[in-house]
């Protein structure tokens, strides 16, 4: 199974199979209502490798989305469309679409364990276009 990420905004920034280790998607719904609640949201987690540029190779996105992070909410370029497809035996299994996501919180983590450093990134859909998120899925590549 593999993954991509493409996130559109000044600087396009595009993950690949190689980098993307782990998506998860959820919908935010108050767990404390008795009915269904109008407060609705939701949230990818995306999780990955950081890895470094041998060969001539280009340097991967992550810190094109470490600086997407530390872009203040003043500025309209905080929100920026973003595309998830999880990909199995050439067919998109999902593809999620956020127009309007927002970095929640973004780490990097390094070890001399690990060889190569890792990112978490937390992304929501901006709440009131929740209703503009798109699911799709089932064809091929």
């Amino acid at each position: 199974m593999g993954f991509t990420l493409k996130v559109e905004g000044p600087n396009e920034i595009s993950l690949g199979t190689t980098s993307i280790t782990g998506v998860k998607f959820g919908a935010d719904i108050p767990h404390d209502s008795n009915a269904r609640s109008t407060d609705l949201g939701s949230t990818m987690e995306i999780t990955g490798k950081i890895l470094t540029a041998v060969d001539g190779d280009p340097f991967d996105a992550t810190r094109q989305l470490g600086l997407w992070s530390l872009v203040p909410a003043e500025k309209a370029d905080c929100y920026r469309k973003a595309e998830v497809e999880v990909i199995a035996a050439s067919q998109v299994v999902r593809k999620y679409t956020f127009s309007n996501a927002f970095v929640v919180d973004y780490r990097e983590d390094y070890g001399d364990v690990e060889g190569v450093g890792t990112f978490h990134l937390i992304i929501k859909q901006k709440k009131d276009k929740t209703a503009q998120i798109t699911v799709e899925g089932g064809y091929s590549v």
